[in-house]
């Protein structure tokens, strides 16, 4: 892979940069205490054109490719987890699933308004009993007419209790295993019988709701399913292929937060009359800690190259954030131990990314889904 920031990508990088820095920093401690949907930031980053990265202009879309789409995204990352995960959920996931397998309708018409921060995305595959295992939701959707009655339940939605189009998959042939899934736009403020059952009380991603959904005896008009009957499983995989690029955004975007307050720290605290960084073992832990921070960045814009260019890059997009998410987790816990007693406490904010980094190894693929991945691969 041969890669360097075009003069536009940088500048849109750096753009994304300077608002992190102005407006979600200061304010990421709060959120992350509060738990509550940053509104006001979101309608602020839909003006900058950041809810709508990847997808063409045509479609209100900034027309950002995905180096440029992935180096943002660890940008608002690195402000705020919880930040990162509502965009990833609302354009990697809602806004991909539209872009791909919607009709030239249904893109218009909610692609469109998605890309414009006019409405919120959310991307319902996850059930109580069928998270990796997606062919075990027990979800349906029974064709009645000219509608789809839709019956079941949801769990671990990003962004589900604030959406204004859910993605939801259900199956439609129950007995056909995997080409039984079908997926449909749902709309909660139109269709009757969309319940939220609450949201969860998380470790970290505050800011971020992630909701319980019901839908009982849920009426939606058949031209709302996206493709054909029983191509929602395809579409799924595909969708979180591409979704495991922006989690390992998400990932480089917290151990850079991590490794930049390490080092801060490193300077400014001193012991035995010196500051700790001129230690050994506190630069040889800076030195590991950089270098897994690149690594992962350049994992994951190798995944973007190769989807860039139309190539596979199930493989790629698997390394990628199997490895970022990793290394977040390991960055933010080195931050830590450089802060000593004072990295545990809510007085800094590495102990905020560290809760927000375990989360990377979870969804969009557990670690253990992305080993299996990658090996049936090599």
């Amino acid at each position: 892979m041969q890669f360097a920031f075009t003069a536009e990508q940088r500048q849109m990088r750096d753009a994304v940069a300077d608002f992190v820095d102005e407006e979600v920093v200061p304010r990421a401690a709060a959120i992350d205490e509060a738990d509550e949907f940053p509104r006001d930031l979101i309608d602020e980053m839909a003006g900058l054109g950041l809810l709508g990265m990847p997808f063409p202009e045509r479609y209100d879309g900034a027309g950002l490719d995905y180096h440029a789409y992935a180096a943002c995204l660890a940008e608002l990352s690195r402000g705020s987890g919880g930040l990162g995960t509502v965009v990833a959920a609302h354009t990697s996931l809602a806004g991909n699933m539209l872009y791909a397998f919607g009709d030239e309708s249904q893109k218009d018409t909610y692609l469109s308004a998605l890309n414009r921060g006019e409405e919120i995305g959310a991307f319902a595959l996850s059930e109580p009993g069928a998270g990796s295992d997606v062919p075990a939701m027990e979800t349906t959707a029974e064709r009645d007419g000219d509608d789809y009655v839709v019956d079941g339940g949801k769990l671990w939605i990003s962004n589900g209790s604030v959406a204004d189009t859910v993605i939801v998959f259900a199956k439609t042939d129950p007995g056909a295993g995997n080409r039984g899934v079908s997926s449909f736009v749902v709309r909660p403020r139109e269709d009757d019988g969309f319940v939220v059952e609450g949201t969860e009380e998380k470790l970290g991603d505050k800011g971020c709701p992630t909701a319980e959904l019901r839908f009982d005896d849920m009426r939606i008009p058949a031209d709302r399913r996206l493709g054909d009957e029983g191509d929602g499983f395809v579409q799924a995989l595909k969708t979180l292929n591409g979704g495991r690029i922006t989690i390992a955004a998400r990932g480089v975007g917290i151990a850079r937060a991590a490794l930049n307050a390490a080092s801060d720290y490193a300077d400014q605290r001193e012991q035995f009359d010196q500051p700790i960084r001129e230690f050994q073992a506190i630069k040889h832990k800076l030195a590991d800690m950089d270098t897994k921070v690149r690594a992962a960045e350049l994992l994951m814009h190798d995944a973007a190259d190769r989807k860039e260019r139309g190539e596979s890059y199930v493989r790629a997009a698997a390394r990628a954030k199997l490895y970022a998410s990793e290394v977040s987790r390991e960055v933010a816990n080195e931050a830590i131990q450089i802060h000593g007693g004072y990295g545990y406490t809510k007085d800094f904010p590495v102990e905020r990314y560290y809760r927000d980094a375990k989360l990377n190894e979870l969804y969009e693929g557990t670690s253990e889904i992305l080993r299996n991945t990658i090996g049936d691969r090599v």
